[in-house]
């Protein structure tokens, strides 16, 4: 089906589906004269993309952003760092020195 179709299935405005197109949250399935068709997987893909928007209060923009976290491991690290600088995330404890502080603990009972 064509894009008016779909936006009223989905009940958004093909508008919206055009803007969730260019944030990549659709699948790229467009057939040869280069229009875009929704067949049930890409209904059900934008429906599951609307459902956690809702369901964790986020725009689709925020969701694009999350998905590009997933699939680019710098844009991952740099948005860890900056969690890291600013408290918002806690540094992963290493075994070493989770062994460390319990021997330090342990000298610190001794009589």
């Amino acid at each position: 089906m064509r894009i008016t179709e779909a936006a009223q299935r989905l009940g958004m405005s093909p508008r919206m589906l055009r803007y969730r197109e260019a944030l990549g949250l659709l699948p790229p399935v467009r057939d040869r004269g280069a229009h875009r068709r929704f067949g049930p997987e890409e209904l059900s893909a934008v429906a599951q993309g609307v459902e956690l928007e809702k369901r964790f209060d986020i725009s689709p923009a925020e969701l694009a952003f999350a998905l590009r976290m997933l699939s680019e491991p710098a844009v991952a690290q740099a948005v860890r760092d900056l969690g890291l600088r600013i408290g918002r995330v806690q540094a992963p404890r290493r075994a070493l020195d989770f062994e460390k502080e319990k021997a330090l603990r342990l000298l610190q009972r001794r009589p």
